[in-house]
């Protein structure tokens, strides 16, 4: 059953496992039922292995059909949260009996954990059973009785000392909030005193912190969903969670504080070093942490002016860095963290103008530790706390500082009269009152002002640790997204200081020592890309404004040039341009109009493109400066925001076209020099930068500002020479490698599409081989589950089959059209009745598509079958009568209207109205089809192979 088979379509399969589901899966689970009770029955002899051993098969039966894919749609693994267990209608007497739930909570009991863990899985199943296999009174008494499950297990603890049962019964808890509402917990009878041991649980599981981080998950999931369901509570039953999620986040703190002590003087993994279990867990505790947020507020303030306090004696003593400071450091940095994790909260929770002002509270103290911090550097300095800063500094952002908010009014100072601030804008008065006080920051310009100056101190002092650079950037380019930040931020001195001075003298991290590794280079595009949208701000047409920030550009690339011609030092001004190549990109991103965009291309061409050019003849074996470069090249081709749209007498579009064409034949001939490459090695060292120029290709072919024509008329190969560069490099990937690696086919495919619709000549061009290689590449690409890949497939056949069924229509017709077209179309005719079982094969699949699999753009796939039918009348005849052979006589007329119906109106033409009459006829042909595959589950797929 569970074999692969590719012979046959994923539709069949699932009627196979549909029809396996409905006769034989309900037996198998009640028998394995009957066994366990058996088991209970009777003792079970812990020393035998064998009945050990025959358990544990039964126990996993019964996990195997609770996870059986009950209808085709099995859940990702990485949403295992989120999972419902689609239990048939048919299964609910057994879900039904009390004695069901009874005897898998008694086995978890009685069993040794390697077999009680199993227990707890079948248990999480049985937890996610969709809520719509019962009634409303059923469901409560089934809620009743899996919370009397939870109980008995929390009162009786025991077994959850063994990793495996903890975890299950962790994923048991989350998937019982996942199912059920929070007004139906409420309702049951035992809710009140399982809530309290959940809750004492948890606290017990955060305090041990060192222990399964990832079945702490799922206890704040349970939380995280139980807190943010209490506004939507309508039951007079009390919910409890304003006694105990302030207890659940206290714990977090205090447990998350405490382990500093132990991770720093025991040298233990810093939970701090997981970046991405810190965040997960935050962004869950954000919500639990604003129920009853005066009490976790109150304790935050606490702490955090006790442990800064305790800093600041630190700094002020006289012996240095010691296991104290490291100590107070790590508190301090989870401190940080927990403040952005509380003041993020507000997104995600009910506030009130109280809560706002507490935000405000805990904010002034991180700007402190902030401005304490900045005056330490570069003497003195912790990794650690900068990244909690910026953590910190983007929940404030999410939160208080932002486009939406100032589309409510214009904030204004608290000491003002504040009778005459808009009901929305006080919220964020309230929010600057303390910090007003304190800090002097007044609105969000003050606090804009604040980022940026963080952001400058961090790219001049931190250039040598890439996490705090590249956290700092993308908190940088964040801040570059909206145009009303962009607006202020510009009259910011920080900013006008970075448009005016990014070199590597200011911010270190632009530099090209050995120091930094070449993918920390990686962050000078986004830094380059939040640079320039600062910069096209008050741009405009101001040439000498955009020739000054190119300046240190302009400088490194004549220092390239200097070094090219003096042949000395090739191992700087490789890095240089990987750097520069970056830092173009970033700028080129950036310039979505015509007039800047312009200036850029005026600035590289015909100056530092050719340097581009060297660079990739002389290291095209290198991605790590290909790539980069290529990289570069695609991103210029891109006419984003038809930025590329060049005045008629201007020939720049020409002009990049022409560079573009030489980098890609360059890298291509190059590429292919290399020879065989293994397996871990093709797509590093070739296949990636392949999709790459496949892209850059495709840019320019759809961009609409090259007239290709022009390189005919006047004689200029740039054009012919990609297009055989294009070739060259596809005939060096098999087909296996289009499709295995998914850049290359989402680059590959919609470029065919392009060739296929603007440039038939070029296809029909192609020696037989190259063109049966291209076919079958689209042949093998239409069952893609990519859906990129599937639709540039039906849509580069439709433009071939059309193209092919125009020619045939005018044969026999006094010719209108150029000689080279009829002589284009008259080879591409002769290749298909030399190779007729091409076009048979994309119909075979075609019909495949349509008639057993989940066809979702079934537009898409009706535009080429039609053409393919009318070109191939006859085979679709045998085609159709296979199919309906296959069938019980007295289905056969039934399936036979259904192919008379889809042909019923339909001309022989390729016009729209003919196609569209098609589809609408494929449509109603679908349905008809599904109806008499439902009533008969034996219909078998067509292929050439039955045919032949």
């Amino acid at each position: 059953m569970n074999l692969v088979d590719y012979t046959r379509p994923s539709a069949k399969h699932r009627k196979i496992a549909t029809s396996f589901r409905d006769t034989s899966l309900k037996d198998i689970l009640v028998l394995a039922c009957s066994l366990l009770k058996e088991v209970l029955a009777k003792p079970l002899d812990l020393q035998d292995q064998g009945q050990q051993n025959l358990v544990m098969q039964v126990l996993k039966l019964v996990l195997n059909c609770l996870n059986f894919d009950f209808i085709g749609s099995s859940a990702d693994e990485s949403t295992d949260d989120l999972c419902t267990v689609q239990i048939p209608t048919s299964w609910r007497t057994v879900f039904l009996e009390p004695e069901t739930l009874d005897l898998f909570f008694n086995l978890y009991h009685s069993l040794p954990p390697l077999l009680s863990q199993l227990a707890l899985s079948c248990l999480v199943q049985f937890a996610s059973t969709r809520r719509s296999l019962f009634s409303s009174p059923e469901r409560a008494k089934y809620l009743g009785n899996l919370i009397r499950g939870v109980k008995r297990i929390l009162e009786n603890p025991q077994g959850l000392s063994d990793p495996g049962n903890y975890h299950e019964f962790c994923r048991f808890l989350a998937r019982l909030k996942t199912n059920y509402q929070l007004g139906e917990l409420v309702m049951v009878k035992e809710y009140p005193e399982v809530i309290r041991l959940i809750a004492n649980f948890t606290i017990t599981s955060l305090q041990h912190w060192e222990f399964a981080p990832n079945s702490v998950h799922y206890l704040l999931t349970l939380w995280q969903r139980m807190v943010a369901s209490v506004p939507f509570v309508k039951s007079t039953e009390p919910h409890l969670l304003d006694t105990y999620a302030p207890e659940i986040t206290k714990a977090f703190i205090t447990s998350r504080l405490e382990s500093v002590a132990v991770v720093v003087r025991d040298h233990l993994d810093d939970p701090l070093d997981d970046t991405a279990t810190v965040f997960q867990q935050l962004e869950q505790l954000c919500t639990v942490s604003r129920c009853e947020y005066e009490k976790t507020c109150t304790l935050l303030v606490q702490l955090f002016d006790q442990n800064a306090q305790n800093y600041q004696k630190l700094l002020h003593s006289a012996s240095g860095m010691t296991v104290d400071m490291a100590i107070q450091e790590g508190r301090l940095a989870w401190l940080v963290y927990l403040v952005g994790t509380v003041v993020g909260g507000r997104l995600t929770y009910t506030s009130t103008d109280e809560h706002d002002a507490m935000d405000g509270e805990l904010s002034c103290r991180v700007f402190q530790l902030i401005s304490l911090m900045d005056t330490r550097l570069p003497q003195s300095s912790n990794e650690k706390i900068e990244l909690a800063v910026l953590w910190f500094l983007d929940q404030f952002r999410k939160t208080y500082v932002g486009d939406q908010l100032q589309r409510t009014s214009k904030v204004i100072r608290p000491r003002s009269d504040v009778s005459r601030v808009p009901e929305k804008a006080w919220k964020i008065v309230k929010v600057y009152a303390r910090m007003s006080e304190v800090l002097g920051i007044t609105d969000d310009n003050h606090v804009l002002e604040t980022f940026m100056t963080k952001i400058v101190t961090n790219l001049k002092y931190w250039g040598r640790c890439e996490p705090v650079i590249s956290r700092t950037l993308q908190f940088l380019n964040d801040l570059s997204v909206g145009y009303i930040l962009l607006k202020k931020l510009v009259k910011i001195d920080a900013v006008k200081f970075m448009l005016k001075n990014h070199t590597s003298e200011h911010f270190p991290f632009l530099g090209i020592s050995d120091t930094y590794t070449l993918s920390d280079f990686r962050c000078r595009t986004t830094f380059y890309t939040a640079l320039t949208r600062l910069l096209m701000v008050d741009l405009g047409e101001d040439e000498d404004e955009f020739e000054n920030f190119m300046l240190p550009l302009t400088v490194s690339f004549e220092t390239v040039l200097q070094i090219f011609n003096n042949n000395f030092k090739q191992e700087d001004v490789k890095r240089m341009l990987i750097g520069l190549a970056r830092d173009l990109r970033g700028i080129a991103f950036a310039l979505n109009t015509k007039t800047s965009y312009a200036m850029l291309f005026d600035w590289m061409y015909p100056a530092y493109l050719p340097v581009l050019q060297r660079a990739i003849e002389r290291w095209y074996g290198e991605p790590v400066c290909t790539t980069p470069i290529l990289k570069l090249m695609a991103e210029l081709m891109q006419n984003r925001s038809q930025r590329l749209n060049f005045d008629v007498s201007s020939p720049n579009g020409i002009l990049l076209f022409r560079e573009a064409s030489k980098m890609i034949c360059t890298y291509g001939n190059q590429i292919l020099s290399l020879g065989s490459l293994s397996k871990d090695q093709i797509y590093p060292m070739k296949l990636k930068g392949i999709s790459i120029c496949y892209s850059a290709l495709k840019s320019a072919l759809c961009g609409n500002y090259v007239s290709f024509g022009v390189f005919k008329l006047y004689g200029d190969n740039h054009f012919d020479n990609v297009l055989q560069a294009f070739v060259k490099m596809l005939l060096s990937v098999s087909h296996s490698d289009l499709l295995q690696y998914r850049k290359l086919s989402q680059s590959y495919y919609p470029l065919l599409e392009c060739l296929t619709q603007d440039h038939m000549c070029f296809i029909t061009n192609l020696e037989p081989p190259v063109l049966l290689h291209v076919l079958t590449s689209i042949s093998e690409g239409l069952t893609a589950l990519d859906t990129v890949v599937s639709s540039s497939c039906y849509t580069s056949l439709d433009s071939i089959v059309t193209y092919l069924f125009k020619h045939i229509a005018k044969e026999g017709k006094k010719p209108l059209g150029c000689r080279e077209a009829v002589q284009a179309g008259q080879r591409l005719l002769h290749f298909m009745q030399q190779n007729p079982d091409v076009l048979q094969q994309m119909m075979s699949i075609l019909m495949n598509t349509i008639v057993f699999e989940d066809c979702r753009n079934q537009w898409s796939v009706s535009r080429p079958l039609l053409g393919l039918i009318l070109l191939n009348e006859k085979y679709f005849s045998e085609l159709r009568a296979s199919l309906i052979s296959t069938q019980p006589l007295p289905k056969q007329e039934a399936l036979a209207q259904c192919f008379r119906n889809l042909m019923e109106g339909v001309e022989q033409n390729m016009s729209v109205k003919n196609r569209d009459r098609f589809t609408q006829n494929l449509s109603v042909f679908r349905r008809d089809v599904a109806e008499a595959l439902r009533s008969n589950g034996h219909m078998e797929p067509c292929s050439l192979d039955m045919m032949s």
